[in-house]
């Protein structure tokens, strides 16, 4: 007897062998068959979902969810566009009462409609002698008060109290790290949002160290979650890259560095699992930190930064490959994507794995040489087109008009046989599947303005990215992305059909249920 039975759909299965039906059957947690194969089989369960579409659970590649979550609950200086109005906000949350030594957190900061950074002086005229860190939107940059440059290591590189990549992370590891129990909290909420957008599964991009690590000891509030029943949707996580340390293993291991016990991607269960290592190479667009062959426009020099010595980056990309990890190498600007694919280039002639699966996240600007590069190495780009649709005016402002129609590509990709990946980087902007896969249709930003039309890419491609292609980056396919015999019951009812509306209408679909592992979470929540 199935569990389940869904009847009365338009099941869009992302399965070659039969690409549509109109019954599913679920049997513990797992298809067993479509259409005539389950239709006359008794089910505990029939729902009947009066002609909607059926697809796959949506898979977001590349998320940090405990970032969202603690976003969520942080004052926010957004929407302020006038210094004046930041520095309000400011003064407020440094008037409530807190205990001694709280630091005044604040979220949302984004110069670019300031036309300048803030400067520790101005922070320091109403923090009333509390520490202050504001952190930028992009996760690559933060503002602090003089109370804050104060303890910071001599030498510590800023701008009049703005601090970028790894100087910013050298402000931020001056807190405490948060408790596990504060994490988990965190994690469930953003996982819960991340269900009513219709996705089952991600990758959260980088725990334990890195930009954005919340403590050394991350992991365990995804297992505090997994114990007891609250982690909401299914989780890979990638170790951020400074989290591996010299190991003395055997020689024939090829190992320099690892992980205690030398864990390393694959390891987990259906539910929380060990992805890919998670290594930054440069900053992002949204704080101009982004490492390019040539100047943002409008500047003279500014090409953005490494994160560290190129050397040291390539050796650590190199390392990782060597101990077996897929690897999940952030580069968004082209100057990075060189030095990203010329590491994996050696590493795979010093030790050929030909499905290592190493993946370059977002591939921001990719210029047309590179692309035959990325296909002969095999290796995905993990894109995120909501920021094209929501910072794209910007963002093409400030590559200038060549170099616009390189910016997170599609068409492009596809067309060299390069595996096209999407994912959002939630918080950084809108985590929504449907809005992105419509910019991806679409090229236009919310003012209308396209960007790079030529990379357009077909509804079917583009519910693709989010769903086979994401499976095959998280090692999931056989598992996930399809619905077809055996695969996990993961999947989203939609109120239409993305091939059947106005490509404008996509983003305003109707999510009315997902689904994991056969059961409706709405229903579960």
């Amino acid at each position: 007897m199935l569990c389940t039975r869904l009847t009365n759909a338009r099941v869009l299965t992302m399965d070659p062998r039969h690409p549509v039906a109109h019954d599913l059957g679920i049997w513990r947690g797992r298809i067993v068959g479509v259409d005539e194969a389950v239709t006359s089989l008794p089910a505990r369960e029939v729902v009947d979902l009066g002609g909607a579409t059926v697809l796959p659970g949506f898979i977001d590649s590349h998320v940090h969810l405990a970032w969202a979550g603690l976003k969520a609950g942080t004052p926010s200086v957004a929407p302020c566009e006038r210094i004046e109005d930041i520095l309000a906000v400011v003064d407020a949350e440094a008037r409530r009462p807190a205990p001694p030594g709280a630091w005044v957190d604040l979220a949302g900061y984004d110069q670019r409609a300031l036309g300048r950074h803030l400067t520790a002086a101005e922070l320091d005229r109403v923090s009333r002698g509390r520490k202050v860190f504001l952190m930028h939107d992009s996760g690559h940059a933060c503002v602090v008060n003089t109370a804050v440059l104060d303890l910071l290591p001599d030498g510590t590189p800023h701008q009049d109290g703005f601090l970028a990549e790894s100087a910013m992370t050298t402000a931020r590891r001056l807190r405490l790290p948060y408790s596990q129990e504060e994490l988990a909290d965190a994690i469930e909420l953003a996982a819960r949002a991340c269900l009513d957008e219709g996705i089952t599964a991600c990758a959260e991009a980088g725990i334990g160290g890195g930009l954005l690590g919340h403590s050394p000891v991350e992991l365990g509030a995804y297992q505090l979650l997994r114990d007891r029943g609250r982690l909401p949707l299914r989780v890979q996580l990638m170790a951020s890259g400074d989290t591996l340390r010299p190991r003395a293993a055997h020689t024939d291991d090829g190992f320099t560095q690892a992980l205690d016990l030398g864990l390393r991607t694959g390891f987990g269960d259906d539910w929380l699992s060990l992805g890919a290592l998670k290594i930054y190479t440069d900053g992002g667009m949204m704080a101009r930190t982004a490492a390019l062959t040539s100047p943002y426009e409008g500047t003279s020099d500014n090409v953005g930064r490494f994160q560290d010595d190129p050397e040291r980056l390539a050796a650590l990309i190199v390392d990782g490959h060597l101990a077996g990890w897929q690897l999940a190498v952030h580069a968004i600007g082209d100057r990075a994507a060189d030095l990203a694919l010329d590491a994996l280039e050696r590493a795979q002639t010093l030790r050929p794995r030909p499905d290592a699966r190493h993946r370059i996240e977002h591939a921001g600007l990719i210029r047309p040489d590179q692309l035959p590069r990325f296909a002969a190495l095999g290796v995905s780009a993990v894109v995120q087109p909501n920021f094209l649709r929501y910072f794209g005016d910007d963002y093409a402002t400030v590559m200038g008009q060549e170099r616009a129609g390189w910016m997170y590509r599609g068409r492009g990709f596809l067309d060299h046989g390069v595996e096209l990946v999407g994912s959002s980087d939630r918080p950084v902007t809108d985590g929504a599947p449907l809005r992105a896969i419509q910019f991806m249709v679409e090229r236009a930003s919310t003012s209308g303005r396209l960007v790079g039309p030529d990379e357009a890419v077909t509804v079917d491609e583009a519910l693709r990215a989010y769903t086979v292609a994401g499976a095959h980056a998280c090692r999931w396919e056989g598992a996930a992305g399809a619905l077809a015999p055996g695969m996990r019951a993961d999947l989203v009812v939609l109120g239409d059909d993305p091939h059947h509306v106005d490509p404008a209408r996509i983003g305003d679909i109707e999510v009315v249920r997902t689904f994991v592992d056969g059961r409706d979470t709405r229903a579960a929540g």
